[in-house]
């Protein structure tokens, strides 16, 4: 009976869990801030300005669970962050201590700025400054329609979630949880909303997005009422109309560096967001040869992806051979870019038009759906990933016959779909997605099912592939130059100026360079010379052959003219 293995079932890493006793431990630097932040409160209201500072937020979070924080938020009670701000800059600079200027940030709420911030470095700690707010919201908008000032417990319930609704009160040393769950839900690992969550998520369907990405930063858990309000149609709907792709895209970009990307994929999958997050423009979308299929595809391959790159055993497979995953430990760009390319498995062979090209539908969904760009080669190297991925697939090395066994697998993995440094695909990493491509059709996920026994086939297919190209000592030939460059190129062959075959024999070169491994230069430009008597070797760019050319690429013979 074949073995089978659940994806659905996945438990994520273990949990971020704070100290026993959880309390907020400044260090010397903090401390001393803290200290010119109570002096400066109390040199304020002397002047008869009532002012309290508390640093919100992360911070309060990461220190409570034992991390260092360099996101220090300070929210002010009665008083806008700029006027607050620059009167400390000036009480710091009277005390001595290095402090830099004022520096505004302006309002941009499609960022989530709502109110114009105040920043500066004190003692090399930056701290942003903003008052403590209530906001109101429109039906059809994330952006607060009215603001004013607010006390600890409105700014709290205004917030994503609980554990981000915590504030350290500098004057008394003390953390406030005004939601009254923040520290219970820190300790039990629990993402939660301060209020109802679909009022919440009405008010900024964003949180919906940033609860998935803390729940797989911590290992935490959604609440049950959480989950099915971001399930609900008019949240979802909300998700893929009111947010800013650009913000869709950064959360996803954080979710993907994180600690358990594949718990963020998960959560993605089990609250159906997929449609809502990779939305794209209807006028785009309209251009699609296909529509996107089985959503649940994207839980599959990252799952495949998961288990293959920590442990294979895991789904029951024999570990992998360990050229397939060299790549994810010495770029750091590999990891996020595969685990994204998983989730956008269900635009695999899909094509759209664009400025009248067929263009792959992932290459849409990236730069219309998330608006990522070709930061950390994801606009760019998704797309060669996926079409690397119809070149390598199911490597069996039948398909590489002798004698020309090397040369065959040397230019497969020298193609530059496969392997280019400009878009950031390494021929490793290119087979790596590719075997998680062939395996993700052994997974039903109707049944939830990944049929173990052709699986491991598919994987030894994949590792004696890895194997004979390190028998045949072909990892360094890979980035190999032409043993013979240009200009000596033309010198061998007498030749003044270099023309369209010049690349077409550098080409040739590669492939004799594959064929002789321990051959040397002087061997190359024999064979060369040899190549150019024969025949082989034209170099004649005259008009004439430029014509010829031209008719047969176009497949059809030229009429005459007549005068």
């Amino acid at each position: 009976m074949s073995r089978s293995v659940s994806f659905k079932h996945y438990k994520p890493s273990s949990p971020a869990k704070p100290p026993q006793a959880m309390s907020v431990k400044l260090t010397d630097v903090e401390q001393q801030v803290c200290d010119l932040l109570d002096e400066c409160k109390r040199d304020l209201e002397e002047k008869g300005q009532r002012v309290e500072c508390r640093i919100a937020g992360g911070w309060v979070r990461d220190k409570l669970l034992g991390s260092e924080s360099n996101d220090i938020d300070i929210a002010l009670s009665d008083m806008m962050g700029v006027t607050f701000a620059e009167h400390f800059v000036s009480f710091v600079s009277s005390k001595g201590f290095p402090v830099k200027a004022v520096a505004k940030i302006a309002r941009n709420p499609e960022q989530s700025k709502h109110l114009e911030t105040a920043k500066t470095t004190v003692l090399g700690l930056e701290l942003d400054f903003v008052n403590l707010r209530s906001e109101e919201y429109a039906e059809n908008s994330r952006i607060p329609t009215q603001i004013r000032f607010g006390t600890p417990l409105e700014d709290a319930l205004r917030r994503d979630i609980t554990i981000n609704a915590l504030f350290y009160n500098v004057h008394s040393r003390l953390v406030e949880d005004h939601t009254g769950k923040g520290l219970e839900d820190l300790k039990n690992g629990i993402i939660r909303t301060p209020l109802p969550p679909k009022e919440t998520f009405k008010d900024d369907p964003l949180r919906v997005i940033r609860c998935v990405r803390f729940a797989s930063r911590f290992g935490f858990q959604l609440v049950p009422e959480l989950e099915e309000a971001a399930r609900d149609n008019e949240i979802q709907l909300a998700v893929a109309s009111k947010i800013s792709r650009e913000r869709v895209g950064e959360e996803l970009d954080k979710m993907l560096k994180g600690r358990d990307p594949l718990h963020a994929v998960q959560l993605i999958n089990g609250l159906c967001l997929q449609p809502s997050l990779f939305s794209v423009p209807t006028i785009v979308a309209s251009t699609f040869s296909a529509q996107p299929f089985q959503f649940e595809s994207s839980l599959g391959a990252a799952s495949i992806l998961h288990g293959l790159t920590t442990s294979p055993t895991s789904l029951s497979l024999p570990p992998l051979h360990h050229l397939l995953t060299s790549q994810i430990s010495t770029d750091i760009s590999a990891k996020p870019r595969l685990y994204l390319s998983s989730i956008l498995t269900p635009y695999k062979g899909i094509t759209y038009i664009e400025k009248k090209k067929i263009r792959p539908a992932v290459e849409a969904a990236i730069r219309e759906g998330l608006k990522m760009g070709a930061q950390n080669h994801y606009l760019d190297g998704i797309p060669a990933l996926f079409l690397s991925a119809e070149l390598l697939s199911e490597p069996n090395l039948d398909k590489f016959p002798e004698p020309s066994q090397r040369v065959k697998i040397g230019l497969l993995l020298r193609d530059k779909l496969v392997h280019n440094a400009n878009t950031g695909s390494h021929w490793t990493s290119s087979l790596l997605f590719s075997l998680v491509q062939d395996l993700v059709r052994f997974w039903d996920p109707e049944n939830d099912a990944f049929e173990v026994t052709p699986a491991i086939r598919c994987v030894d297919v994949y590792n004696s592939f890895a194997q004979r190209v390190e028998d045949l000592d072909l990892v360094s030939s890979i980035d190999a130059r032409p043993i013979v460059d240009g200009r000596e190129v033309l010198t061998a062959l007498g030749i003044n100026m270099p023309g369209s075959w010049t690349g077409q024999v550098l080409s040739k070169i590669i492939e004799w360079q594959l064929q002789h491994p321990a051959g040397s230069k002087d061997e190359c430009i024999v064979w060369l010379k040899g190549q150019q008597a024969e025949g082989v070797i034209v170099t004649d760019d005259g008009p004439s052959q430029k014509r010829l050319k031209s008719s047969k690429d176009d497949g059809r013979a030229k009429k005459p003219r007549r005068d």
